[in-house]
């Protein structure tokens, strides 16, 4: 990643620290929001959600408030749990990521996230679907949270979680079982559903493939192990018979064609590359050149 490191020596000094603390704190701010709606009738949340059609209007504090709009508004003991959790598995990526890493992993998430809303809304538009001015209320952080987690399986996958704080899982196959409801829900919704998920994730993607190590189906990788491979085969010849064999004894001329049981050991002492069966190993004369 060397336009990371480039970015970072530039801007890494305005990188904020504890950047999932924030993150938890936006969240307990929309749920006071949502809960302050339910009592007074305020709508709050309405100024904040992420509206295209308000934001191409003029209203462009909506293309960073929104950041505050919880994943959902239902079971708030089940969320706050969640949080918690990511709380934990976001401090662990920025101890192991450094601070700036962190910050452009999740604000990618924000702006990639913001950039399919507006490029879905434009395209509903253009084709006069209606349902283009309701797209704030469907806008959440739930996506980023989720590569938060993905991110930590990947660098982490033999770790466990304590499901329901009884059943110890390898966070590894959560995060495929993650996987496969996103894959469900990518063939299963609508062509602006897939660019939603596709661009709320694409921070994930591009980390993922990013960290690949590619040398490994690289044309010139494969011909080197092909190369070594053949190269360090052992040797097989031919018989009379025009049968290949891999070992021969010196002294009776027996092969592993001729025995499969039998065992072949090259002999230290003698000069020269000469192999032996069991029988004779430690009774033929050793070869001197001099």
């Amino acid at each position: 990643m060397n336009y990371l490191n480039k970015l970072e020596r530039k801007f890494g000094r305005y990188a904020i620290p504890n950047l999932s603390k924030w993150l938890i704190i936006g969240y307990a701010i929309g749920y006071m929001c949502y809960y302050t709606e339910v009592f007074t009738s305020m709508p709050i949340l309405e100024f904040l959600m992420l509206d295209p059609a308000k934001v191409l209007r003029g209203q462009v504090w909506r293309l960073l408030t929104w950041v505050v709009m919880p994943p959902s508004f239902s079971n708030l003991f089940f969320y706050v749990i969640m949080m918690m959790l990511y709380y934990q598995l976001g401090n662990a990526l920025e101890r192991t990521w450094g601070t700036f890493r962190f910050n452009a992993y999740i604000f990618g998430g924000v702006i990639f996230t913001v950039i399919g809303v507006m490029i879905t809304h434009i395209a509903m538009r253009f084709m006069g679907m209606s349902e283009a001015f309701n797209m704030g209320y469907a806008v959440s952080t739930n996506y980023i949270n989720l590569s938060i987690f993905l991110a930590f399986a990947l660098c982490y996958p033999e770790m466990q979680l304590m499901l329901y704080f009884i059943i110890p899982v390898k966070i590894k196959w959560l995060a495929a079982l993650y996987a496969v409801m996103i894959g469900i829900s990518f063939v299963q919704t609508s062509w602006t559903g897939r660019i939603m998920i596709v661009m709320s994730l694409m921070n994930f993607l591009i980390f993922f493939l990013s960290t690949r190590d590619y040398r490994r189906v690289s044309p010139s990788e494969i011909k080197r192990k092909r190369d070594f491979r053949a190269q360090t085969r052992p040797p097989q010849m031919r018989r009379a018979d025009g049968a290949l064999y891999k070992h021969k004894c010196a002294v009776c001329g027996r092969t592993d064609l001729d025995d499969p049981s039998l065992e072949f050991r090259f002999c230290s002492k003698c000069e020269g590359t000469y192999e032996y069966c069991q029988d004779h190993l430690f009774t033929h004369e050793h070869v001197k050149r001099s």
